[in-house]
């Protein structure tokens, strides 16, 4: 792929730029908390709303939005410009955490979850999107060790939290926990943040759009209700749409991108691994609670899964310097592949020993997903930042999507109704996908061709390219 030349950082001062970088940390740690937080909340929410059957709905609704609207989010942001969409983006978000905490059965709450997610789909690609035309590839790096600082907090205090929350309140205070963040999220994005893209005449893929909607909708439907018909026309729909996005000028995914190795094996990381980890972690804490009787165990478990994979954000913002991220994405992913093989070993061990196991996890996804990111960016132009940083992100999260909709057909609702050994015992089922989920990622990732850190740079040299 040829280097595209380096595009001029936005003339701002640092004053305003580290202002600025503040209110989208907080925007991050506002969807990091939801993650953490809410994740605790739902065997008392079935508890109290009962669904047993839609459990896994509130997890897939509001990942499956926040998918399908992510490349949406990023594409526009490309043409209209940034500030303004990650604004409507944060009120989307607090309307939709308010509708949550006031639902009062699983279909007010799913409907509720389906629009959250919306908002959640600009926060994240369109903050990273921000940082990488506010940033060096340098300076970066020390920004993506702030913000993983801010997952590391939420992910040490958001499932305890979530667990206490719920135990001496309610869980609809999980949802609330958000809003007071998202207000200052957004009084600071009003006053501080600068206008970073560079809005150009082009239009939106809407057909396309509407076609990865429903095609995504219908998969993930079918799967969860286990009516193979409607997968089936899903995935027709979902290759209608990649038809028509291979034809439009500015498809709502860089299909042009993708013709490359790299991008492709990006995106393919991505989306297994994000199956792999989220499919898990959206029933651990139904198991830790039925073991233990305690929502704050079913919060404490994803504990450290999430802290792993901070930390590890944290020094591969530091390898990036020094070791190509080739290496990088390829440990990762190797040390996923041990880890979730040791689980489906585990699965009848004490909690303490999933929640190790779990730590060894999210380490993995944080040496694999950061470093495919960084590669994913600096082998873009600046026209299609937006687009390229919210297609990794959609494939990550709709590989979350589909994860959580194939383990709950390895579960089946019954075991997770019965919860002790057949919980366990589905939950082993699980591991077994996950492990070779991550099997296939770490084949893709030795496609790389590995170049020395010394020759990264700013667009013009890449630390990683394809053969």
């Amino acid at each position: 792929m040829s280097a595209p030349a380096p595009a001029p950082l936005p003339a701002i001062s640092p004053q305003v730029r580290q202002f600025a970088t503040v209110g989208l940390v907080i925007g991050v740690f506002l969807a990091a908390l939801e993650a953490s937080v809410v994740a605790t909340a739902m065997p008392s929410v079935i508890r109290d709303l009962g669904g047993e059957k839609l459990y896994a709905l509130p997890f897939a609704i509001y990942l499956l939005t926040s998918t399908v609207s992510s490349p949406l989010w990023g594409r526009a942001s490309d043409i209209v410009g940034r500030r303004r969409l990650y604004l409507w983006g944060v009120v989307i978000f607090l309307l939709g955490s308010a509708a949550c905490g006031l639902s009062h059965s699983m279909t007010a709450l799913i409907a509720a979850r389906a629009f959250q997610g919306l908002g959640a789909g600009a926060l994240l690609p369109l903050t990273l999107t921000m940082i990488g035309e506010l940033y060096t590839l340098a300076e970066r790096s020390r920004v993506q060790s702030f913000i993983s600082g801010v997952w590391g907090i939420s992910g040490l205090l958001g499932p305890l939290l979530g667990g206490w929350l719920t135990g001496a309140l309610s869980w609809r205070w999980t949802f609330y926990s958000s809003l007071p963040f998202g207000v200052a999220a957004l009084v600071i994005a009003l006053r501080a943040l600068p206008e970073t893209g560079q809005p150009r005449p082009a239009r939106l893929d809407w057909p396309g759009a509407l076609l990865f909607t429903a095609g995504s909708g219908l998969v993930v439907w079918g799967l969860e209700q286990r009516q193979w018909g409607l997968v089936g026309v899903g995935a027709v729909v979902l290759v209608a749409a990649i038809v028509v996005e291979r034809r439009h000028s500015d498809p709502l995914l860089p299909m042009r991108a993708l013709q490359d190795r790299l991008p492709r094996i990006s995106f393919a990381g991505n989306l297994l691994g994000g199956a792999a980890y989220f499919g898990v972690i959206a029933y651990l804490p139904l198991y830790a609670q039925g073991v233990s009787g305690s929502p704050t165990a079913a919060g404490a478990i994803l504990t450290p899964m999430l802290v792993g994979w901070t930390l590890t954000a944290i020094v591969t913002a530091r390898l990036v310097k020094t070791v190509p991220l080739a290496r990088i994405a390829q440990g990762g992913f190797l040390v996923l592949v041990v880890m979730f093989a040791a689980l489906t070993l585990a699965v009848h061990a004490p909690l303490w020993v999933t929640s190790a196991l779990g730590f060894a996890v999210g380490t993995g996804m944080g040496f694999a997903m950061l470093s495919l990111l960084l590669a994913a960016q600096e082998a873009s132009p600046r026209h299609e930042l937006g687009a390229v940083t919210s297609g990794v992100l959609f494939a990550r999260q709709m590989g979350g999507a589909l994860g959580v909709a194939l383990m709950a057909l390895l579960i089946g609702p019954a075991a997770i109704a019965a919860g002790g050994f057949a919980l366990a015992e589905g939950l082993r089922r699980a591991y077994d996908l996950a492990l070779g989920l991550v099997v296939i990622a770490f084949a893709l990732s030795l496609l790389l061709k590995v170049v020395p850190a010394s020759q990264s740079g700013r667009a013009s040299e890449r630390p990683v390219t394809a053969e």
